[in-house]
């Protein structure tokens, strides 16, 4: 799965470069994302701009990797659709999730 990555300012960037997060390309996504965590990244902004849909197996991986931060990093979520925004809202996930209209906000969000 491709995906872009930088830093900046200690915060670690990642774009995933597909159109769909969906359940061919959900584990792939999970353990690239946990990867950049193994690397002692704490501070993981996850920028959607590219993405148009996401399915329950991609949600599934997401809180696989909230979960691998165990608190002791923050994670947070920008630049959704507004489908997708809606997902996050009908299963109650933006409860868990921090999520930011986009990129700027969030590491705004994460430098705090």
């Amino acid at each position: 799965m491709n995906f872009e990555m930088h830093s900046e300012n200690g915060v670690e960037i990642v774009v995933p470069l597909v159109r769909r997060l969906d359940a061919s390309v959900a584990l792939t996504f999970k353990q690239q994302v946990l990867e950049v965590i193994g690397q002692n990244n704490k501070n993981i902004l996850l920028d959607f701009s590219h993405v148009d849909f996401i399915d329950s197996s991609c949600l599934g991986a997401l809180v696989s990797i909230l979960k691998s931060l165990n608190g002791k990093g923050e994670l947070v979520l920008c630049s959704l659709n507004s489908n997708i925004h809606n997902l996050f809202k009908l299963t109650r996930m933006d409860r868990i999730f921090s999520i930011r209209d986009n990129r700027q906000d969030a590491l705004q969000m994460l430098m705090g």
